[in-house]
């Protein structure tokens, strides 16, 4: 590799991860720099003799994770790969065998994309200020010598030895630990519709949840969705999080009469949920309700509830701490980010710990994140239930939430300030910056909302949580608006809903284009009805036309006017 052919690290060297296109910017090359560095940095100083490694199904997985092992061995460490896995599989590895680790997944970025997740012995993480940053500084420097000199990129340890490289299996332990943690064998019989977006799922479903890794059946019926491992993903990108995502699993369900659909992404450590209706289950439903089982899990074992203690980030819904409370344990509260969410974990000795974007940790399993085992959890509560799961998930979803919405500003403090000043005048309002700016209305409905800028683009990200839904996308209209300074008359947000007027029924382009159909995710498409204006799904199987109150959009299906 000559000098004009280095790839400049800090490009894709993130915060939390390696994240860069193959070849240009991630290749072997790179991969076996970043495999001496990642030793000499974390594996040696921490004392490790061996570092496992872990990949995905991308077609570039085994050689770079082949190169990078390379690298490590060349300063005398031994390592070990477990070959094919999910992310939270190598966490299992690091965990159980209290190795240092790399996992090589882009998780649902794109086929031409790769990457790595690094974690020390037992699944600690390592990012840009536990590590990360160092390993990438030793690795370009080790690429340009290489390139200067006309030399290997590393050489064997001082010893002249060479680490070792062996191969090893740990899908079934992995399985079998998971259940050993969340037992099904005496629950009701469920049907589960899973999709696997052609991601590591279809490799841990079958071991975990049926008995491919040679466990014993569980009462479950799965039904799969995309399990053939393909890292150019044909049916769909394996990101849950976008709506459009859901719709294979949403149809799948409904068409099945399954009793639940399970949705993970591509290196499968989120896992997102759908209950029997097709409809989404929101990640802090989730995160409430196996908050409420690891508590009761923990009192079983012996600690004190006073002193159990669950994390959820600042745009979690307020559900969750109020559910917490109520149970008699303790919230914690912190910066969205999973290196923010772990370290909060480990030094709270946190039980469980769960965000917005369906990541979740647990106590039992390193304090690392794992889809699987909130998977089990959901499982259980359903199956522990006759219930169905869209009245179970109902004493979890309190309030009216708005999703994250992301805006293009220039100038990110002055449309922040513009909000603030907004929201005093709503007054009583609480204001936070843990991470951006969170404000709480004190008063009566009750509502939130945060403003985070981008780390990386000229973004920022609004969350709006609300009692109901009128009133969440009322405060919703009104900050977007004054974000993007477009602002339409802005009602008081504890105030009813004006009643509706010709001038309140035209929606800004920019709404229309983020609202969807609650019932199958279509667009929709402003029409007269016979009681005013409405929102209408553009899908004929569909059809359901909803009103719009003063000027805003009431997008509940119970409410929906159904196709003549």
């Amino acid at each position: 590799m000559t000098s004009r052919d280095i790839p400049d690290l800090t490009q894709f060297v993130k915060a939390y991860d390696v994240r860069g296109v193959v070849p240009a910017q991630l290749n072997t090359t790179v991969a076996r720099a970043l495999g001496r560095a990642f030793a000499e940095i974390v594996a040696l100083p921490d004392g490790a003799a061996t570092v496992v490694v872990g990949y995905d199904m991308r077609p570039s997985s085994p050689e770079l994770s082949a190169a990078f092992a390379d690298g490590v061995a060349e300063t005398g460490i031994d390592v070990i790969i477990i070959g094919l896995a999910s992310t939270d599989q190598l966490y299992y590895a690091s965990g159980a065998l209290d190795l240092p680790g790399a996992m090589f997944t882009a998780s649902h970025n794109p086929a031409q994309y790769n990457g790595i997740k690094m974690c020390r012995a037992g699944a600690r993480p390592v990012g840009q200020d536990t590590g990360l940053a160092q390993v990438r500084d030793l690795a370009q420097t080790l690429l340009n010598n290489a390139a200067t000199d006309g030399a290997a990129v590393a050489a064997t340890d001082a010893a002249g030895r060479l680490g070792a490289v062996t191969h090893r299996d740990v899908l079934a332990d992995y399985a079998a630990f998971l259940r050993s943690l969340v037992d099904l064998s005496g629950n009701r019989r469920l049907r589960v519709v899973v999709d696997a977006g052609n991601g590591m799922g279809g490799h841990t479903v079958p071991a975990v949840l049926e008995t491919g890794a040679g466990l014993a059946e569980l009462p479950l019926e799965v039904i799969p969705l995309y399990f053939e491992l393909d890292g150019t993903f044909p049916n769909h990108e394996a990101n849950p999080l976008e709506p459009e995502n859901l719709r294979d699993l949403q149809r799948a369900v409904v068409e099945q009469g399954a009793d639940i659909g399970l949705a993970f992404d591509g290196d499968a450590d989120r896992c997102f949920v759908v209950d029997e209706r097709g409809e989404p289950v929101s990640p802090s439903a989730i995160t409430a309700l196996v908050a409420a089982r690891e508590i009761a899990r923990a009192v079983a074992g012996g600690d004190d509830v006073s002193q159990v203690r669950i994390v959820h980030n600042v745009i979690t819904s307020l559900a969750v701490p109020e559910i917490v409370t109520e149970l008699g344990a303790v919230p914690v509260r912190t910066r969205v980010g999973h290196s923010f969410i772990k370290a909060e974990m480990a030094s709270a000795a946190a039980v469980f710990g769960g965000e917005h974007s369906a990541h979740y940790y647990f106590r039992d399993f390193w304090f690392a994140d794992t889809g699987m085992l909130a998977a089990l959890h959901v499982l259980a509560a359903l199956g522990e239930s006759d219930a169905p799961l869209s009245v179970l998930g109902a004493a979890y979803e309190r309030y009216a939430a708005s999703g994250e919405i992301n805006s293009t500003v220039a100038d990110r403090e002055a449309a922040t300030t513009r909000a603030l000043d907004w929201a005093r005048a709503q007054g009583p309002v609480e204001i936070d910056t843990l991470d951006g700016t969170t404000v709480r209305h004190l008063g009566e409905p009750m509502w939130w909302f945060n403003v985070r800028a981008s780390n990386t683009e000229p973004l920022l990200r609004l969350n709006v949580e609300a009692a109901d839904a009128a009133t969440m996308a009322s405060i919703r209209d009104c900050v977007l608006g004054l974000l993007r300074q477009s602002a339409p008359a802005v009602p008081d947000a504890a105030a009813a809903p004006a009643q509706p007027s010709e001038e309140a029924a035209s929606l800004e382009p920019w709404l229309r284009e983020i609202l969807r159909c609650p019932a199958c995710r279509e667009p929709l498409r402003d029409e007269t009805g016979p009681a005013g204006p409405e929102l209408v799904c553009t899908s004929p199987e569909c059809g359901l036309a909803y009103p719009i109150e003063g000027g805003i959009p009431v997008l509940l299906a119970d409410l929906a006017r159904k196709p003549v």
